[in-house]
């Protein structure tokens, strides 16, 4: 199915070029910035992972912020606090989440106020959360995708910047229909922080 994109648009940014990439898995995300070129000033894991070694393929510098713990007594501001003095370390004036397993707090946002962007598997607003494609699969829909959206404290909120459709087919299970979003997130959302960092796209 055709791709189907929307998009905002201002006048050229003044913010340092560097791009901050945050993951926490594979990082097949994170290889598809790399490969289109992005300048991807720093790489920042919350758990030892893939991502590490792709980043240091590719010769740029890695900064581990590893999560003390996972249940309720985990506090999220202080870890936060931490996620932006590792991302201070280097010129970093944008911050893609890949795939990053850790909700953050407020002091992102304050650190770079409407510079953080995101990539979901929906066509949000439908579909928020972890089970985005598992939900659009028992909602039946004929047709999903994913977004790129400025991240905000409100998980999977915040304005859409660019979307793609990808239709759901007869006999998809969710590992299906997800990896044929994936292979659609790995060519959209290089493209759509090329033009957010060009100021093309906001």
């Amino acid at each position: 199915m055709a791709g189907v994109e929307t998009d905002h648009r201002s006048g050229v940014s003044s913010d340092p070029p560097g791009l901050a990439v945050l993951a926490s898995g594979t990082g097949s995300i994170l290889g598809a910035i790399l490969d289109a070129g992005l300048p991807v000033a720093v790489v920042l894991v919350d758990r030892p992972c893939r991502a590490e070694k792709l980043a240091a393929d590719a010769g740029v510098p890695v900064e581990a912020v590893e999560r003390a713990g996972f249940g309720p007594d985990f506090d999220r501001v202080a870890y936060t606090e931490s996620v932006v003095a590792a991302l201070g370390r280097h010129e970093v004036g944008t911050v893609a989440m890949a795939g990053f397993g850790t909700v953050l707090g407020a002091p992102l946002f304050a650190a770079f106020p409407d510079r953080v962007l995101n990539t979901h598997p929906s066509l949000l607003p439908s579909f928020k959360g972890w089970h985005a494609v598992r939900c659009a699969l028992a909602a039946g829909v004929r047709v999903t995708g994913c977004t790129v959206h400025l991240a905000t404290e409100a998980v999977d909120d915040g304005p859409i910047l660019a979307q793609r459709a990808v239709e759901a087919l007869p006999g998809d299970t969710e590992q299906t229909l997800h990896e044929r979003i994936k292979a659609v997130e790995r060519v959209l959302y290089p493209e759509a922080i090329r033009r957010f960092l060009e100021g093309s796209l906001r």
